[in-house]
């Protein structure tokens, strides 16, 4: 039986998706009986959470076993476990270099998390990775498993899992898997409840969700050939949505679940990340702006300017094909705020091929971009690509010219947000000076402002914009316009 004096806590090295795998590990942990810790050094089971995207998730996490081993050499019963990406990629690694590891697991078997640390305390270390093919439905979609959201307002709901891409420089077809999306039906369903439970904000998640649902159309096609539509409009509509019961065609949803989560009452703000450029269609684009709860920020990664390395990369656009997307979305969607991601130093990058990243970043005048410097990700084809390796001081050369450039174009858009009123939604004090309150915009901007007295996360408030800088705006609060919808979570102890 789980111990309830037992404590856990949970890190995490990596993006949206490992962050809402944190959260449902930290939901099974809970619902075994184990109470959150707010230090690892509290906490009876330490649980990493890793991605492997980049090479400083992997230094981020092989320092921090470092420093758990003489905490575990003070404390033989604390568990560590290590969960992830990495974990799926490197499980004989992890052992290999931290012994004192107790529990490895990967991708697809998030949902026995609880069940490994329970067997590893009765029996010792196990590493369980299970591979893609053999994963099953509720471990591919774990969303119905319990978790613990970090924030009461806004949650995650993951649409899709894997990826169909072949990106050369990208792992995350390797450990994640193909690309499987979720029953429609299924989604709306959660987003309704999260809506029911307060929560006002949802952020879609997935490796490439311009492409959710194609699997989903297809496959419905190959179960029933060509049958006349409203032979199973049921299925069709738990499956597919309600708009793919009328135009069957084997095609991406996203635009339909963008309308259908938007028209979920009590939900303000949909987000989602991340869409591929060569896959950002129309109809999407007519969804963003003909859905008011739709948010007016676009990330569209464009990794390179030059359509040589693009090409290397597989990345399946050119640099004037990612403009003219970007264009059209810029023209349909009011005040759209574009984010991206750019490499740089991919294998074989010359200096024109970043003069042309340069000209790209200034014409498509981005909001904010996350630059990286190439690292090779063993297992990717671009890892093998030694001999075009680019040095690496030129590369961080490069990256700086770059970030100039970004930022050039990110306080020129925020200075145009002087004097004008924002809508922001609080969420919390500032880190950097508790007597501010830091809030975000639709456009995904972060703003600082004072305020007389506490405002809780998840209040939405009127904010004049009184300064600019690259990565944030600073204000005045005009006006409180809602509190939060959900219920404050009040801490309960046993005893």
């Amino acid at each position: 039986m789980p111990d309830p004096a037992r404590s856990y806590v949970v890190r995490t090295f990596g993006c949206q998706m490992n962050e809402h795998d944190s959260e449902r590990i930290a939901g099974l942990l809970e619902a075994d009986g184990l109470r959150r810790a707010d230090e690892v050094d509290e906490a009876d089971v330490i649980v990493l959470n890793t991605c492997c995207i980049r090479e400083n998730a992997d230094n981020r996490l092989y320092g921090t076993l470092g420093h758990l081993k003489a905490l575990k050499r003070r404390r033989p019963d604390l568990q560590i476990v290590v969960g992830g990406c990495l974990a799926q990629k490197d499980r004989d690694e992890i052992r290999r270099r931290a012994p004192h590891v107790d529990v490895v697991f990967g991708t697809h078997n998030v949902g026995r998390a609880a069940e490994l640390v329970r067997w590893a305390a009765e029996h010792g270390p196990v590493v369980e990775i299970l591979e893609a093919t053999a994963r099953d439905d509720a471990e591919a979609f774990p969303s119905a498993l319990p978790a613990r959201r970090e924030t009461d307002h806004a949650a995650w709901v993951t649409i899709q899992i894997g990826c169909d891409n072949t990106c050369a420089f990208c792992i995350v077809p390797s450990v994640r898997g193909p690309e499987v999306s979720r029953p429609f039906g299924e989604l709306v369903d959660e987003v309704r409840a999260l809506a029911a439970s307060g929560v006002s904000e949802v952020t879609l998640l997935g490796q490439n969700v311009n492409s959710y649902g194609r699997d989903l159309t297809r496959g419905r096609r190959r179960l029933d050939g060509d049958a006349a539509p409203g032979d199973d409009a049921d299925l069709d509509v738990a499956l597919c949505g309600p708009g793919w019961a009328a135009d069957r065609r084997i095609r991406p949803l996203f635009a339909d679940l963008l309308r259908a989560v938007g028209a979920v009452e009590g939900i303000e703000r949909v987000r989602f990340t991340s869409p591929h450029p060569k896959d950002l269609r129309s109809e999407t684009i007519a969804a963003m702006a003909d859905t008011p709860a739709v948010c007016e920020h676009l990330h569209l990664p464009l990794q390179s300017g030059s359509d040589a390395v693009l090409a290397a990369m597989h990345r399946g656009y050119t640099a004037e094909r990612f403009l003219e997307r970007l264009a059209a979305a810029r023209a349909a969607v009011d005040d759209l705020a574009v984010s991206t991601d750019i490499i740089v130093g991919f294998p074989g990058e010359t200096e024109a091929d970043f003069t042309a990243t340069l000209e790209v970043a200034a014409e498509a005048r981005f909001e904010s971009a996350f630059t990286f410097v190439f690292s090779p990700r063993p297992g990717t084809e671009a890892a093998e690509l030694v001999d075009r390796f680019v040095d690496h001081e030129v590369a961080v050369d490069r990256y700086e010219r770059l970030r100039t450039v970004v930022e050039r174009s990110a306080l020129a858009a925020n200075r145009e947000r002087l004097g004008r009123l924002e809508e922001v939604v609080v969420e919390g004090p500032s880190k950097r000076d508790e007597r501010l309150v830091t809030g975000r915009t639709r456009r995904n901007t972060l703003v600082h402002f004072p305020t007389e007295r506490p405002l809780r996360a998840g209040t939405l408030a009127s904010v004049r914009v009184t300064d600019a800088a690259a990565h944030h705006l600073s204000g005045e609060l005009v006006e409180i316009l809602r509190p939060p919808r959900h219920r404050p979570r009040i801490p309960v102890s046993a005893g």
